[in-house]
């Protein structure tokens, strides 16, 4: 049985980690709000780019004119996966989550006889996947050294995504991330970026009739690159809030754990106490009683 000094030193040890759980769990919540209004604040453009591009892509779909980006290769045979996670731990399933649906994907493909390569954004996301797929990675970017996500950023990635389409080095890329629906809810997602699956449209502006000027064509040369750094950044600002929150969760979780522990702990520890005081007294009335 530990001494009563181990157990103080262990209580001590506990307590000062539920501040440091705590602290974690506080500058989370107060990043949150800010990296959440980001993430909502790109939705709805990121959504009209896509409108857009839906209903500019209905009047040249199947045209030999249309961009690469959009026609994609006619092949499907190589595979890009960019997978998106955090630099850092401590936020419960969020990284593990994003690699379990890319693992689950590049095993799916490879199954099927396709070939597979990694592109990973965050370092959590590539010291996972290296283990199994290292062999398949051919692009590693950290963030640890941006404070703050920017569009640069993501354009950066995408200019890096284009290259590597422009040499041929893949004809389907998919982007995973994930998506923030609340402070307990982030959802892995998985979306085709080359060639871009448009969602179908909604009922009031199926039948919508648009002119454009210049041509579709051109239009498109120009907004299909930027719609690829536009979903990326899109991916990136979701993925902070799902960090933030997902980080809030845990160390909220590790805090209750913490003041458990300490909670029996104390228990145990005011037990042993008691039981040692006990047996002093007990050994003292006995040596008084055979004097």
């Amino acid at each position: 049985m530990a001494s009563l000094k181990d157990m103080r030193v262990r209580i001590a040890s506990t307590k000062a980690t539920q501040k440091i759980t705590k602290a974690m769990q506080m500058v989370a919540a107060s990043k949150l709000r800010r990296a959440q209004s980001a993430a909502e604040a790109a939705r709805p453009y990121a959504e009209h780019m896509d409108t857009v591009l839906r209903n500019i892509v209905g009047s040249v779909a199947g045209l030999d004119a249309a961009p690469a980006l959009l026609r994609g290769t006619g092949s499907d045979r190589v595979h890009l996966l960019l997978v998106c996670t955090a630099e850092r731990g401590l936020c419960g399933a969020f990284n593990s989550a994003i690699v379990r649906l890319a693992r689950d994907h590049a095993n799916k493909l490879l199954a099927a006889g396709k070939e597979v390569k990694i592109f990973c954004v965050g370092r959590k996301g590539y010291e996972q996947l290296r283990r199994l797929f290292e062999k398949n990675i051919i692009e590693h970017i950290e963030l640890r050294s941006v404070r703050t996500v920017g569009f640069a950023n993501a354009e950066a990635i995408a200019q890096q995504v284009m290259q590597l389409f422009d040499k041929g080095a893949f004809d389907v890329c998919t982007l995973f991330f994930s998506r923030f629906k609340s402070v307990i809810a982030q959802l892995p997602t998985a979306q085709q970026i080359i060639p871009p699956v448009f969602e179908a449209a909604a009922g009031n502006g199926a039948g919508a009739t648009y002119e454009y000027e210049p041509d579709e064509e051109e239009i498109l040369a120009e907004l299909l690159p930027r719609n690829l750094a536009v979903q990326i950044f899109r991916a990136l600002l979701e993925n902070g809030a799902s960090f933030y929150g997902a980080q809030m969760s845990a160390m909220d979780n590790a805090t209750r754990n913490a003041g458990e522990m300490i909670r029996k702990q104390t228990l145990t520890y005011n037990r042993t106490r008691q039981a040692m005081i006990t047996k002093e007294l007990i050994e003292i009335i006995s040596g008084a009683e055979a004097l």
